[in-house]
Parts: structure tokens; C-alpha cells; sequence
């Protein structure tokens, strides 16, 4: 019941998030649960397992591409992430809703600045056309303004969510390195990637394995119940 109940939370978190743009899914790893009592059984029996979630893992699967025409619009071909400068630290996203801020720098809709290959904000002019290429080269009236910096990691899984779509590096000794396979496509943004009527289906079916499993425990306290009743029972 327990781990039923944490495939719900997960499963509802996915589903409310499912039109966030490069949203990234959550998935189980599960394990099986084995007693004390159970592992002390005689030998040669065959103790009984109980499955339990592990921990979470982020599917870090590509999304689809949904075109939106807007300029600022960045989707992120292959693996990579954008960095956004939060005032705790360099955070990674790959949500590629950008806007000017008020100094004319590239940022998040949070307020956070768009880091370039130099390690800088990508400062711009907000009264001009932007031209952003494959590469993240930003160009306005035909000169290049800078380049974003996008960035992969070897193994992912240093990675941890931090809410609103980023993600932050808790593991030290692991450090990002440029991105070669990633490909920015301007007017674009990466949809989640999950099908929301999936996730929905499969809401439905966990919940019903909860309504049994709880049903089930249900009927096994009313039978301890009544053998209790019986055993006590001073016959005439």
C-alpha cells in the first residue's frame, strides 16, 4: 500500500506538470522488502517479498518539438541543458521560455540570466530582431552578440530537481561539460515527454491496486477479529 501510494504522488506530480515545457518525468525503481522475521524462515522455505519503491528516477528522455513562433522560444535538440543563474548557483533547465529582462539580458520567466559560452549573461538590445542558431549563437542586425552555453553531464543521475522545471548539481567532483550532440531550435519549445492520457490510465489502475490492497487488509483484521471472538468463546 505504501509504495502504491508513492506511484500516486509521483504519477499526479507528472500529470500537473504535463504541460510544463521540457518538463522531464519521474519513474520508479523498485525493490523488494524482505522482514526480519521472514529472513530468519527454515531453510528451504521460500519467504515471502513485498514490493517498495527504492527511490525516483528522472526519465531524461527527449520531448517533442511543439513550434510556438516566438523568438525567445528555445528548444533543445539531443542532451543538453541551458544554465540559469539563480542567486543560490548555476541551476540547469532545459524550459526554453526566455524573455529580456530589464537590462536587456536574456533570462528565464523566473528572473534568472542565461549564462554564455563566457561564462557571462548574454547582454542584448530589446528593441532589435533576434536570431538564435543551431549552435546558440545569438545574432542582432547581423552581429554576433554572444553564444549560449549549453552543457551535458556524464551521468545525469547527479542531478536533482529543485522545482519550477530546473535542476541542480548536488554531487561534488561532478562538473558539466559542453554540449556536442545538442541543437538549439529558436521558435520551438521541448514539450513534456509523457503522454498525459498514459499517465492517467495508469493513475487509475494504481488506484485500484490501492482499493484492493486496502480492501484485502481490511478483510484479513476482520478475520483476526473473529478468531480472536471464537477462541474466547466459553462453550455451554
Amino acid at each position: 500500500m505504501r509504495s502504491r501510494m508513492e506511484s500516486l504522488d509521483l504519477l499526479a506530480n507528472n500529470i500537473a506538470n504535463s504541460s510544463a515545457p521540457g518538463f522531464k518525468a519521474d519513474r520508479e525503481f523498485f525493490g523488494l522488502y524482505l522482514s526480519q522475521e521472514a529472513a530468519e524462515s527454515p531453510a528451504g522455505t521460500n519467504p515471502p517479498t513485498l514490493p517498495v519503491i527504492e527511490r525516483n528516477w528522472t526519465d531524461f528522455a527527449q520531448g517533442s518539438m511543439t513550434p510556438t513562433g516566438g523568438p525567445l522560444d528555445l528548444a533543445l535538440n539531443g542532451k543538453g541543458f541551458f544554465i540559469a543563474n539563480s542567486p543560490s548557483g548555476p541551476l540547469f533547465t532545459r524550459d526554453g521560455s526566455f524573455r529580456f529582462s530589464k537590462d536587456g539580458q536574456l533570462e528565464t520567466l523566473d528572473g534568472y540570466s542565461i549564462q554564455g559560452t563566457d561564462g557571462n549573461p548574454i547582454a542584448l538590445d530589446s528593441s532589435k530582431s533576434v536570431e538564435i542558431g543551431p549552435d546558440g549563437m545569438v545574432r542582432q542586425g547581423g552581429q554576433d552578440a554572444g553564444q549560449i552555453a549549453i552543457v551535458d553531464f556524464q551521468d545525469p543521475t547527479a542531478l536533482t530537481k529543485r522545482g519550477n522545471n530546473y535542476f541542480r548539481l548536488d554531487v561534488s567532483g561532478v562538473k558539466p561539460t559542453p554540449a556536442t550532440n545538442a541543437q538549439i531550435q529558436q521558435g520551438k519549445l521541448e514539450a513534456a515527454n509523457f503522454q498525459p492520457a498514459e499517465s492517467a490510465a495508469r493513475l487509475v489502475n494504481v488506484m485500484r491496486q490501492f482499493e484492493t490492497l486496502q480492501k484485502a487488509m481490511s478483510i484479513g483484521i476482520e478475520m483476526n477479529k473473529r478468531a480472536m471472538d471464537e477462541v474466547a468463546r466459553v462453550t455451554q
